[in-house]
């Protein structure tokens, strides 16, 4: 997907003109949902930009996703895929300069971009003809705003100013020291120098009284968002911190998955708008007639529109959760369609249809201890949609957040999204054994400690974003179900990526954990030239299973990091793991649905201690 800025140029022949724009550089698409996607900083050679909103993007009919059970949930009328390469088979995503303050090596000055006098499609200096860097520094914060480092209100107001109204600020470092002690900036009005040492603590802006002045830059100049009243916070403008994605997923499950239901995909506007008008019947039966849904006869117009009637009862119904609400996505509606069609199977499907899944062979007697179902998932699809970002604090990983960052400047009806189609395998823990296993003391009392430590950072959250919500009423949703079924897909997606021919950071988990619901689903996570080979079904075939279940708990009882690891009371980000370290259970971030928390491998395997904490332990 190219990225291109909103400069033309001029072509053609005998005076005519054409409207085209020059590409800067390129991306994935699948990389503007997770990594560059809009109100992301990207640096295309010697120069820093922001991806544009919405509003911006051109994008083509071909190129919609639909997946009704994801539209309801996020309430959009369709997805899109990213716009493609360059013209003329696209015309690439719009992208800003940012952040607007430059520096010149050479000449020391500090100050924006356009005084340079740069020449056109070039960063260079104009008095000087050396490269410009961008602004290293920026601030942010917690509500998505995004600003230029206030580099004049840093040394005018850390030092006392004079009369002299000519300020031309220039950026120098001595290079005695790596730190920003070493960074100086100097201001022609005479006022004293000023290193940037202490530019990044929580409260530097607050203290010299700079507040968020709202800018959305990604939106335009003029697009600021006023009232804010969070504090800005000082980052390096490419730390993972200036942009985290929020992306939300469904996998097209029966009835959706259905040939029916993907040929009415494109014709569904045109009839729901008849059904809208109260046409009668005849009309809607005349008008699908007239599509190609029944070309090749499977269907008659009678169970077209019956089709089309039970989309419109799923947009009626209610939503699935909200995301005020503190649930694990684990548990919400969507994820209880899924776990049902999953756990019960759906083979004998046409070559059209999006997904099949069918249990594996055998009685399940050589099914390892504590697995009570594995299916074969030799066909799904999953669409993953970017519905908003967040900077500073990335979120929350069990709702409760409310920080959404404004992805367009008007309204859009849709939201940038891929689509992936791969294969996986679903798992089933036996639920009496788990039941049984949530009553041990060892497992409830680890899992405290990650409750404890998640309710505090929860109430930390909502006391900065000055929630309405009592913080003795903000408790975490995190259970010991959640800790055992997290850490036994980190395990065998360890396993399975030394045995089934895919890296780790090309499978995903998907968790189904509540009261009532204990299974796992790993599968294909990535479209590129891993592709689907077979070899994750493959892993759930029972006798297979048992093996690479018992290697990754045998694997699993020792760490390299070892006893601090094992004896670890906290570790990971707030504090959020217990023993779980890289060397051991950590996934890469593409495959785990919460940024690698919520882990102990004690719940599977026990301490030296108390061995019966695990799942897995038999006893004597």
């Amino acid at each position: 997907m190219a990225l291109r800025s909103g400069r033309t140029r001029q072509a053609g022949q005998k005076g005519e003109s054409e409207v085209t724009r020059k590409p800067l550089g390129a991306v994935r698409r699948a990389q503007t949902i997770t990594t560059y996607g809009v109100g992301s900083m990207i640096a295309i050679e010697d120069q820093s930009y922001i991806v544009s909103g919405l509003d911006s993007w051109f994008v083509r009919r071909s190129d919609v996703i639909y997946e009704p059970r994801l539209q309801h949930w996020l309430q959009v009328a369709k997805f899109q895929l990213p716009p493609a390469d360059e013209p003329p088979s696209g015309d690439g995503v719009k992208v800003r300069l940012f952040p607007e303050k430059y520096s010149c090596g050479t000449c020391k000055k500090l100050q924006d971009f356009k005084r340079f006098g740069s020449p056109a499609g070039k960063s260079v200096c104009g008095a000087c003809d050396k490269a410009l860097t961008p602004s290293r520094f920026v601030i942010a914060c917690e509500n998505g705003h995004l600003d230029d480092f206030p580099y004049f209100e840093w040394i005018h107001k850390k030092s006392e100013s004079t009369s002299e109204t000519k300020h031309d600020l220039t950026l120098e470092s001595t290079g005695r020291t790596a730190s920003l002690r070493s960074v100086v900036i100097k201001c022609s009005c005479g006022v004293r120098p000023v290193s940037l040492e202490g530019a990044f603590g929580g409260g530097a802006m607050s203290e010299l009284g700079i507040k968020c002045k709202g800018r959305r830059p990604w939106l335009g100049r003029d697009a600021q968002e006023p009232g804010c009243t969070a504090v800005p916070r000082t980052l390096q403008r490419g730390a993972s911190a200036a942009w985290f994605s929020i992306t939300r997923s469904a996998l097209s499950i029966p009835p959706w998955s259905e040939t029916l239901q993907q040929r009415l995909n494109p014709h569904y506007e045109l009839m729901g708008v008849l059904l809208d008008s109260d046409m009668p019947d005849s009309v809607i039966l005349n008008a699908i007639e007239k599509t190609d849904i029944m070309d090749d006869g499977r269907y008659t117009a009678e169970e077209v529109l019956a089709a089309i009637r039970r989309r419109r009862e799923l947009e009626a119904s209610g939503l699935p959760d909200s995301d005020e609400t503190l649930l694990l996505e684990s548990a919400n509606k969507l994820r209880r369609e899924e776990y049902n069609q999953l756990y019960d199977g759906r083979g004998s499907v046409n070559r059209e249809e999006a997904f099949e899944c069918v249990r594996a062979p055998g009685d399940g007697s050589a099914l390892p201890y504590g697995i009570k179902r594995s299916m074969l998932v030799k066909r799904l699809r999953e669409v993953r949609a970017l519905e908003s970002f967040t900077r500073v604090t990335m979120p929350d990983p069990v709702g409760g957040d409310t920080r959404r960052a404004a992805m367009a400047r008007g309204t859009v009806d849709w939201l940038p999204a891929i689509e992936v189609s791969g294969e996986g395998v679903f798992l089933a823990l036996d639920e009496q054994l788990v039941q049984e296993w949530e009553q041990r003391d060892g497992p409830v009392e680890r899992a405290q400690q990650i409750w404890r430590n998640h309710t505090m950072d929860l109430r930390e959250h909502a006391e900065r974003a000055k929630s309405t919500k009592p913080l003795g009423d903000i408790k975490s949703p995190v259970t010991v179900r959640y800790i055992l079924l997290h850490t036994l897909a980190h395990i065998l997606i360890n396993e399975w990526s030394l045995d089934c021919g895919y890296p780790a950071a090309a499978l995903r988990e998907r968790l189904y954990v509540d009261q009532d619901m204990a299974g796992l689903l790993i599968y294909t996570a990535t479209s590129d030239s891993a592709g689907s080979l077979g070899g994750v079904v493959a892993q759930g075939e029972h006798r297979k299973l048992y093996e690479t279940l018992e290697a990754a708990l045998s694997r699993t009882e020792w760490c390299s990091q070892d006893p601090p690891c094992m004896e670890s009371e906290a570790s990971g980000i707030a504090s959020l793991n217990l023993a779980a370290c890289y060397a051991c259970v950590l996934l890469p971030e593409t495959s785990c649905e919460t940024n690698n928390v919520f882990l102990d491998r004690a719940m599977l395997i026990g301490t030296p201690e108390d061995p019966a904490t695990g799942f897995f332990y038999k006893g004597d």
